[in-house]
């Protein structure tokens, strides 16, 4: 029994032994073609096995690929290696196949029109050092950019010109200039990118400031010009032989009252389902200036009462108030004082008399009198 036990070990240790190296061995009638720089593996050899597996095809597939994975493992422990950071890593070569682009070919930059201009002219740009000598600081600088050669920025003292205005701002003027400088460069770029996708430029429906138009660039600044009113060029005045002009505007489309039922079904679909629907369409630039308008009208009524509230009622106010019983030289209301003090008096001289002398201006009731209201 133990010779036999052992005899079995062995035989199991040969087998585990044969089936290790079956592992790491694989038998191909034709050789496989290796691309180790994309780490590609080809197999030429023809499936016969798959034709007559019938239902074991996917594990016979599944077998195929272990194959062929295990060869293109065999051929990358025999490409040198190298030790990075505790771990082994293989040094692939360069790849043979030509892979298809996930994406097109880039297109070629369109050019400028300066370098159209230079390649009409034969013009080959000279490249230029990035440093020059600087004479004032005696030094080597970029010819461009922060600490450049011959700053005029950092000048404290600039000459004025013998045909300038004296008075004129040298350093503001200096300012401007750069600030055009920079935007017609900006402006010649949008040109050439509105150019090179072959945009409308946006002065095309009026003039260039060139001074060079064609007579359709004339008609349509005029058609633009024409249409610019408040009556959009209703009333404009024509010439004798002048063609009434074409509106460009959008007619409006309708839907048509019958046929289309899908189109009809699906519009009532959605609008039942916005009606229906938990949480409605928010618009939130509407919702926010409706916000902003509520909050300034609670501040001004905020601010509209505090001021009420500030104001006095009665009492001294100041030079231009209303007082009652003080000179009318501050403003204030006196009864029974003299006339000539802006005061109301009831009888008297100037006043208002229910019994007087008629000829003082009095008003007397019954009698005869002078100047005075006689009652009948």
């Amino acid at each position: 029994m133990e010779g036999q036990s052992v005899e079995e070990l062995l035989a199991k240790a040969e087998r585990d032994e044969a089936e290790k190296l079956q592992r790491i061995t694989v038998h191909k009638e034709l050789e496989l073609e290796f691309d180790l720089g994309n780490l590609l593996a080809s197999d030429r050899n023809p499936p016969t096995g798959l034709r007559h597996a019938g239902p074991t095809q996917e594990a016979e597939l599944r077998a195929l690929a272990r194959d062929n994975t295990q060869l293109l493992i065999n051929q990358l422990w025999q490409l040198p290696t190298d030790r990075v950071e505790e771990a082994l890593v293989a040094r692939l070569p360069e790849p043979t196949t030509r892979l298809p682009r996930e994406k097109p070919v880039p297109r070629p930059r369109p050019l400028t029109r300066w370098q159209q201009f230079a390649r009409l002219k034969g013009i080959r740009p000279k490249k230029k050092t990035n440093l020059v000598w600087d004479e004032g600081s005696g030094q080597w600088r970029r010819r461009w950019g922060y600490q450049r050669a011959r700053d005029d920025t950092k000048e404290w003292l600039i000459e004025v010109p013998g045909n300038a205005d004296p008075m004129e701002d040298q350093f503001a003027k200096r300012i401007q200039a750069k600030k055009e400088r920079v935007a017609k460069n900006e402006l010649n770029r949008l040109r050439n990118l509105a150019r090179a996708h072959k945009r409308q430029l946006p002065s095309a429906a009026g003039l260039h400031p060139t001074g060079h138009q064609s007579k359709e660039e004339l008609g349509r600044a005029v058609q633009v010009a024409k249409v610019s009113t408040a009556s959009v060029g209703r009333f404009q005045e024509r010439l004798p032989k002048e063609k009434a002009p074409r509106v460009s505007g959008k007619k409006r489309k309708f839907q048509p009252l019958f046929g289309d039922f899908a189109a009809e079904k699906k519009s009532q679909l959605e609008m039942l389902r916005i009606m229906n629907s938990k949480k409605p369409q928010l618009d939130v630039t509407r919702a926010t200036n409706k916000q902003m308008r509520e909050e300034d009208q609670e501040e001004a009524a905020k601010r509209r009462k505090m001021s009420q509230k500030g104001k006095r009622k009665g009492g001294r106010q100041g030079p231009g108030g209303k007082r009652k019983g003080g000179p009318p030289s501050q403003g204030g209301t006196r009864k029974g004082g003299p006339p000539s003090q802006g005061g109301k008096r009831k009888g008297g001289l100037g006043g208002k008399m229910n019994s007087g002398r008629p000829g003082l201006s009095g008003k007397r009731k019954g009698g005869q009198h002078q100047g005075g209201k006689r009652r009948k």
